[in-house]
């Protein structure tokens, strides 16, 4: 029949103490391929700021307008080169349906707003009805792309574009 089998044979001991130590000795040796590849995210995600503009042009805007800004050719080939592959696929990606959502909505509900598209203008100057001026320089917004809203009266708004419809109510009906 069956053998109770009362003390554990001398093998299993000495393969416990063996995992032990080599568990052991596994967390105090540092793993190099994950240093390396910690060291070079680093790298890139310190070389993150957008690269200046290649022009200085400045657009005026004076009446409500939804204002989208992309980086100029150079700009985008600059920043394709600091950063990771997937990083620029996601950054180009992210702007590109973000954007494309947010005309959509714009041209279904808010008629009355002006679609602006940049590339090549450094400023954005607004001038509102009253004739004050607000003057924005695109080479201070870290992101590769965005969307300011104006409506002629307040300051202008850079717009959460994944919430392009609760972010245009609260803006033009405030």
């Amino acid at each position: 029949m069956y053998k109770k089998i009362s003390k554990p044979g001398p093998f299993l001991p000495g393969l416990f103490i063996s995992l032990f130590f080599s568990f052991m000795h596994s967390c105090t040796q540092p793993a190099k391929k994950n240093i390396e590849i910690e060291n070079t995210r680093e790298n890139k995600d310190t070389i993150r700021k957008k690269p200046p503009s290649s022009f200085s042009d400045t657009l005026t805007i004076h009446f409500p307008s939804a204002v989208f800004y992309n980086p100029d050719s150079l700009q985008l080939l600059k920043i394709k080169e600091t950063v990771t592959k997937n990083d620029y696929e996601a950054d180009v990606h992210n702007c590109f349906y973000q954007m494309r959502n947010a005309r959509i909505v714009l041209k279904k509900y808010w008629t009355k707003i002006h679609i602006i598209e940049t590339t090549k203008a450094r400023y954005l100057l607004f001038i509102k009805a009253d004739k004050t001026k607000t003057i924005i320089d695109l080479n201070t917004k870290e992101d590769i792309c965005g969307l300011f809203l104006f409506d002629g009266k307040k300051e202008p708004e850079l717009a959460d574009m994944m919430n392009i419809g609760s972010a245009l109510g609260f803006y033009f009906t405030n």
